[in-house]
């Protein structure tokens, strides 16, 4: 068992409060603030005022935020594919804003409307052509 001082974990200690731990509950306080400590040491090193912990994308897109004009790009380009996708017959569009624009395979599409899976490789092919010829034409 090894005793411990709440004021060190809560600030909203004004005096000192000792409680007893068991060693297991002290050996994880310890750790965590080993790692605490190489953790604020990597970003000193590194002069990274951002977390380094990877994998989120955090980091990324705050280093690189877009400008403005990229934002406008983007969502001219957003409303340019969602105008030429309303263009497209029904079946081609459903189809293929099914399988780009929600992430749905093939077969789950052909699942739902009860059709072979080659009927609806051939709407996909046929839908980006006739975007492709739209986009083309259009812009």
């Amino acid at each position: 068992m090894k005793i411990i001082n709440l004021r060190d974990f809560y600030p909203w200690y004004t005096h000192d409060e000792f409680i007893e731990v068991t060693d297991l509950v002290a050996d994880t306080i310890d750790k965590m603030e080993r790692e605490e400590h190489a953790y604020y040491e990597r970003r000193r090193y590194h002069r990274a005022f951002y977390s380094l912990n990877f994998g989120d994308g955090i980091e990324g897109s705050a280093i690189h935020a877009p400008t403005p004009e990229a934002v406008y790009e983007a969502e001219l380009e957003r409303l340019m594919l969602y105008a030429t996708l309303a263009a497209l017959p029904a079946k081609q569009r459903k189809r293929v804003f099914q399988h780009y624009i929600l992430g749905m395979g093939k077969a789950e599409i052909a699942h739902h409307e009860s059709v072979s899976e080659k009927n609806i490789r051939q709407a996909i092919v046929s839908g980006l052509q006739n975007l492709l010829e739209l986009f083309q034409k259009n812009f």
